[in-house]
């Protein structure tokens, strides 16, 4: 059964921490896999479910970097992770099956934002690959460890409400805007998680996307002070003025919270913001509150999954 886009009313909120939402719980019998767990919200992540019992593998890109900023937390693992490289893809995935331990939560955090014009593999532009085909690809390669009983978190973003599936032109080869690309990316995310939840509830497995808020962390490192100040994030000497920004550990909330609130129990394949399911946003223009419908829509979830797993030559449920 579907599960409705509407609040449940959790009683957490947009100042919810994510220590908050795992006060009082033991998940040391628990395994998760964190994409980018090493830097902004991924470390906060990592620091709430490690300090709450759960053994953390932080799956990173740069090693040295990611041992060095996780280092001291206990039950906490680090290895090599590229998402943009199908080959490190493999490579990760090989190793996590060889160990045979069963993961009960895999957290997407990592992604990039509005970053020049790039290519990788096959000509792929750089923010669908790494924000949504790395983590297909490595969602579907991990099946065998993921079946029987997890939940996949895919974090997306209000930047979902700027681009839905540009479907004429996934790659932007007629012309690239970095901020549809990013949304076109969010979409993604969003639409991943509803087809994954789709064929993966019979093996106990559910999906969930978010919206984590606004958080200065390192996903801001392409944009300029000029930018940020003409967005109103900052003033003119570089300091924070939105009143809207979360903190850090409140932005790490809510995917702490979609991927081990027993108030989700039985649900899935929907999208949350401030710890809580989020309304569907019809507003026009769009209000980047709540979830667009082409970011929750079945038959789009389904066609970008073909079209993944198509690129990608990647499909745990074709295989079968």
């Amino acid at each position: 059964m579907t599960t409705e886009q509407t609040p449940i009313h959790s009683g957490f909120g947009a100042t919810t921490t994510a220590a908050e939402v795992l006060e009082g719980r033991d998940l040391s019998r628990l395994t998760a896999l964190v994409t980018g767990g090493h830097s902004g919200l991924g470390l906060e992540t990592t620091r709430a479910l490690a300090g709450a019992g759960a053994h953390v593998i932080v799956a990173a890109r740069n090693v040295e970097m990611a041992r060095a900023k996780v280092g001291g937390m206990v039950h906490v693992v680090v290895e090599q992770l590229d998402l943009a490289d199908l080959a490190s893809v493999r490579d990760f995935a090989e190793r996590i099956l060889a160990i045979g331990r069963h993961i009960d939560i895999l957290i997407g955090s990592a992604g990039i934002m509005a970053c020049p014009e790039t290519r990788v593999g096959p000509d792929w532009e750089a923010q669908f690959a790494t924000n949504h085909l790395g983590h297909h690809a490595l969602v579907n390669l991990l099946w065998p460890v993921l079946r029987g009983g997890a939940r996949v978190v895919a974090v997306s973003s209000a930047g979902h409400h700027a681009s839905g599936m540009r479907w004429d032109d996934v790659q932007c080869t007629q012309g690239y805007d970095k901020w549809l690309a990013y949304g076109q990316s969010k979409t993604a995310n969003a639409l991943f998680a509803v087809h994954l939840d789709r064929l993966g509830r019979h093996a106990g497995v559910r999906a969930f996307s978010l919206h984590p808020g606004k958080i200065f962390t390192p996903l801001q490192r392409h944009l300029a002070q000029d930018e940020m100040v003409a967005a109103g994030w900052l003033d003119d000497d570089g300091n924070p003025v939105d009143p809207t920004f979360k903190t850090p550990q409140q932005g790490a909330a809510t995917q702490v919270w979609a991927a081990t609130s027993m108030q989700l129990e039985g649900l899935g394949g929907v999208y949350c913001e401030d710890c809580d399911i989020a309304s569907l946003d019809a507003s026009e223009p769009p209000s980047l509150v709540g979830v667009r419908l082409h970011a929750v829509d079945a038959a789009q979830a389904e066609r970008l999954w073909a079209l993944s797993a198509e690129l990608t030559g990647i499909d745990a449920f074709t295989a079968r």
